[in-house]
């Protein structure tokens, strides 16, 4: 199978396995279940959890990474929700469709994105009980990335970029791995754990996943500066008008293209290291690297 064809076949999976796996939109109570799988269900590039699919395959698919695939989707969606919001980045598309909190209402948006983050873990618990050393390091791997010195922390450093005038590269840096670059590695980690991978092949997916973090991140900030809303399926120039911090804005459209490359180059050194089937892993990276949304 090429590549287009396998990026299909995973992205599939996972719209078959949200659709099987999330609560239906009629539980009770049904306006919190609908805006779930609104907002999951949005579409997107499904990056995190094709990542941990592929990981899974790279390193052996031992025990079915589906579950925790999903997993990872609603851990992200709900950032998504939340990063949104008024009282955050007050965006009004997320996705190509009007955001959670304007589709519904803002404490809707807020309980649908706790619930979808508590329900991450239930993912984890109920499908890996049997396997509870894998589950044990999914869930830690899982909770790591999210926590107050990851995804949390880099998002609560990106809101007090904004109010600095002082914000440097390293600064900016800190936030992309830790706001993007984390779940990033957390998902091929998390795929290599449902794979079999040993310590080496984990420590190999974890630079992987921190260098292809960072490649990504100055490619959305290009993007935003480049592209329009119809493209990107959100609000484009949105970080300019907010004077927000971003590689574009202290290194220049030139700079980071080049940095971007450099580090799309180093994340496909690194898998070149990785024993297993790398080929679409390899592909992936080089497609992210040169995406136009």
């Amino acid at each position: 199978m090429d590549f287009h064809g396998q990026l299909k076949h995973y992205r599939e999976r996972i719209e078959q396995g949200l659709d099987r796996l999330v609560p239906p939109a009629t539980t009770r109570p049904t306006r919190l279940h609908t805006a779930m799988r609104y907002s999951l269900q949005a579409g997107g590039k499904r990056l995190r959890p094709v990542l941990v699919l592929a990981a899974a395959d790279a390193c052996g698919a031992a025990i079915d990474a589906l579950p925790a695939a999903i997993a990872i989707e609603c851990l992200h969606t709900y950032s998504l929700i939340h990063d949104d919001l008024p009282c955050m980045d007050n965006d009004d598309l997320r996705r190509g469709h009007p955001t959670a909190h304007k589709q519904f209402d803002e404490a809707t948006a807020l309980l649908a994105g706790d619930a979808l983050l508590t329900f991450a873990f239930q993912l984890l618990s109920r499908h890996y009980a049997t396997a509870p050393t894998l589950c044990a390091a999914l869930t830690r791997e899982m909770g790591d990335a999210a926590g107050s010195e990851q995804l949390i922390g880099g998002q609560m450093e990106d809101l007090l970029a904004e109010k600095k005038a002082d914000v440097t590269a390293a600064d900016l840096e800190y936030i992309h791995h830790h706001k993007t670059g984390a779940m990033l590695s957390a998902a091929l980690v998390m795929g290599g754990l449902c794979g079999g991978a040993h310590d080496q092949q984990l420590a190999r997916l974890r630079i992987i996943g921190r260098h292809l973090g960072l490649a990504f991140q100055i490619t959305d900030d290009i993007l935003d500066a480049t592209a329009d809303t119809a493209t990107l399926g959100k609000t484009a120039g949105k970080d300019a008008q907010a004077d927000k911090t971003t590689y574009v804005k202290i290194h220049g459209l030139k700079a980071s293209a080049e940095h971007a490359a450099t580090q799309t180059k180093a994340a496909l050194t690194a898998l070149s290291e990785l024993a297993g089937e790398t080929v679409f892993l390899a592909a992936l990276t080089t497609h992210l690297g040169t995406r136009s949304h």
